[in-house]
């Protein structure tokens, strides 16, 4: 089932190369039919790449899905284009009377920061409360893993030695919840962050429930509220080339970085990327969707 998505959005063309088929929001003959609504609150600088990256995932769900992008009026991008936002954003204050399926929060790379020194920390917490209430399930990406999970319930994020960057291997701490139904025992995730939350911290907190972790990386899937609350601290998001891209950028800018990790064959940065992921990643997405997100299936 294609999604429903703002017309001449740049993403369509982008995976029209991909044929995956999408709809315009202004098309009348599918007015009437019966939609789950998901906001997508897009904190990345790059706006156009994530929504290809959120769209690619959320297109194989054999539901019908409506996405709302959604930004914050008082905060300007400084990598996207402002026409971009006015034509294909919402604020926030316009939809608060709304009520979503589904909200989706990505990450930002802002780590260095503490979450009060965020310009919008005001506002992303306004949209956590506000999705307690008008939200089925939410989805927290990465840094907005650790932000929901600070703020909700004052678990800090810790700086690490060196950045967790590259493709880990994950294990399941569960077997009987419906967000990892059919995950194999051993998967991949990629991570690219400098700053973690702490297994015992989230252990203390009895509504917290850990799903999924990995020996390197951590704690990967954690939720709450039976599912309402959904914390993702990696980029399962991620298209083959987002790392080497990453990598490739600070190299340029002659930061300190090494080679994302069981990445490259051989951990070779001349070998190509090794792509190990994206059938869990679409599986989550769709896990979340189906049980969590769609109410003709509550968890």
């Amino acid at each position: 089932m294609p999604l429903i998505i703002p017309s001449h959005l740049p993403a369509i063309s982008n995976l029209a190369k991909e044929n995956i088929r999408v709809l315009s929001s202004d098309k009348s003959e599918i007015a009437h039919l019966p939609r789950l609504n998901i906001g997508v609150l897009n904190l990345m600088p790059l706006k156009e790449e994530t929504e290809t990256d959120v769209i690619r995932l959320l297109s194989n769900s054999p539901l019908l899905l409506e996405l709302t992008f959604i930004h914050f009026k008082s905060h300007k991008s400084k990598n996207t284009a402002q026409s971009h936002i006015d034509e294909f954003y919402t604020d926030f204050d316009s939809i608060k009377e709304k009520k979503f399926d589904g909200l989706i929060i990505t990450g930002a790379p802002i780590e260095h920061l503490s979450f009060e020194e965020v310009t919008y920390w005001s506002k992303l917490k306004e949209v956590m409360d506000w999705s307690s209430t008008h939200v089925r399930s939410t989805l927290h990406i990465c840094w907005a893993a650790q932000a929901g999970l600070y703020y909700r319930y004052g678990i800090h994020k810790k700086a690490l030695d060196k950045k967790m960057f590259g493709v880990f291997e994950h294990y399941l701490t569960v077997q009987d919840n419906p967000l990892v139904r059919g995950f194999d025992s051993r998967f991949y995730v990629p991570h690219s962050r400098h700053t973690t939350i702490d297994r015992a911290d989230i252990l203390q907190c009895s509504k917290l429930q850990i799903l999924s972790e990995s020996v390197e990386a951590g704690v990967y899937l954690a939720m709450a509220n039976k599912g309402k609350e959904i914390y993702v601290t990696g980029h399962s998001e991620y298209p083959a080339l987002r790392l080497d891209g990453e990598y490739r950028r600070d190299l340029a800018k002659n930061l300190p970085i090494d080679a994302p990790l069981n990445y490259y064959k051989d951990n070779n940065p001349k070998n190509s990327p090794m792509l190990l992921w994206q059938s869990h990643a679409n599986l989550l997405f769709m896990n979340w969707i189906n049980y969590f997100v769609n109410p003709n299936t509550p968890y």
